[in-house]
């Protein structure tokens, strides 16, 4: 690189692992086959065989490979979220990003020698608590959330050794990271134990009086005119009728969009930007790096390059990064 900040880029099969490598992409971040990443969707995510062949082309590249072992283990079954964290060590990944305390703590006294990052859905968001994980369980990294504003996550780079991570592109949510539980009042399933926010499992797509009805189970989460581009049916993005106005009562469709602010992120002393999107294509991960890649090295930002296509509800943002977050 010929500046020093890092491109973190998702990938949820091994085609997508290489496709990400070849594109630029100085870390690839993956998760297991099972309940311990958060996008455990049908179809995504790698076996052990599969992240092994992944490791070898990366690593043969000059790419390193993170493991998502990121969401909250349960109570009393606990034993898929130990042996991933087993499996990542044996597997010599470059970090494993974990959120849970006691998980953190299984892996500095089993594996001392594994990396551990602090996953954003620890939702460590001051210098305090970063420093807490660092001397209590050996963190050498912090994914910050995304309600943070430019100027806070300056400050806190200036206030700890640790080295910090921020979401630069992607899904944009109107959580608190790490404590979102809205999809299962109706699914039953937590996104932060089950690893998914609305399981494909329980999406319905309907026609209806020319209209394309999503839903959630058997709940209408919104209502698309023909033409009209139809989003997968999350809760928070969900159009409902409040007040006998109908419109988004959380939050409209949009993607976090931050490349133009690269210049300034480089001078900030934050390490590592961050894609998100394990559950998109080759095509999204292709562009996305190869823009960010060009961004970073050049140490500057065309604004006739834009990711519009391939934002969600073709909405790019600069989320809290900008503005407060209300």
């Amino acid at each position: 690189m010929s500046n020093s900040i890092e491109i973190v880029c998702p990938a949820g099969t091994l085609p997508g692992l290489k496709t990400a490598v070849d594109a630029g992409a100085d870390t690839v971040y993956v998760g297991f086959r099972n309940e311990t990443n958060a996008r455990n969707f049908p179809g995504l995510n790698l076996d052990k065989k599969e992240l092994t062949e992944g490791i070898e082309y990366a690593h043969a590249k000059g790419t390193k490979i993170y493991v998502a072992i990121n969401t909250f283990a349960k109570a009393g079954k606990t034993e898929i979220w130990k042996e991933s964290i087993q499996d990542a060590s044996e597997l010599n990944v470059d970090a494993a990003i974990i959120a849970d305390i006691g998980m953190l703590d299984y892996c500095k006294k089993n594996f001392p020698k594994l990396r551990k990052h602090l996953s954003v859905q620890a939702s460590a968001s001051s210098f305090n608590a970063i420093n807490f994980y660092s001397e209590n369980f050996d963190v050498k990294r912090v994914v910050l959330p995304r309600v943070l504003t430019i100027n806070e996550i300056e400050d806190i780079c200036k206030k700890t050794s640790v080295e910090t991570e921020i979401f630069a592109f992607g899904g944009l949510c109107v959580m608190a990271e790490g404590k979102c539980s809205l999809s299962s009042y109706i699914t039953g399933e937590s996104p932060n134990t089950k690893g998914v926010c609305s399981p494909a499992s329980h999406v319905r797509y309907e026609n209806y009086d020319d209209k394309l009805i999503s839903k959630l189970d058997q709940f209408t989460i919104n209502k698309f005119e023909n033409g009209e581009s139809a989003g997968y049916p999350t809760l928070c993005k969900g159009r409902f009728k409040a007040n006998n106005t109908i419109g988004y009562l959380f939050d409209e469709p949009s993607s976090l969009n931050i490349i133009a602010m690269i210049p300034r992120l480089i001078k900030s002393g934050v390490k590592a930007l961050k894609i998100e999107g394990r559950q998109r294509g080759q095509a999204y991960v292709s562009k996305v790096v190869s823009e960010f890649r060009k961004a970073i090295d050049q140490a500057s930002y065309d604004h006739k390059n834009n990711f519009s296509s391939i934002s969600e509800g073709q909405q790019p943002t600069t989320g809290a990064f900008d503005r407060l977050w209300l």
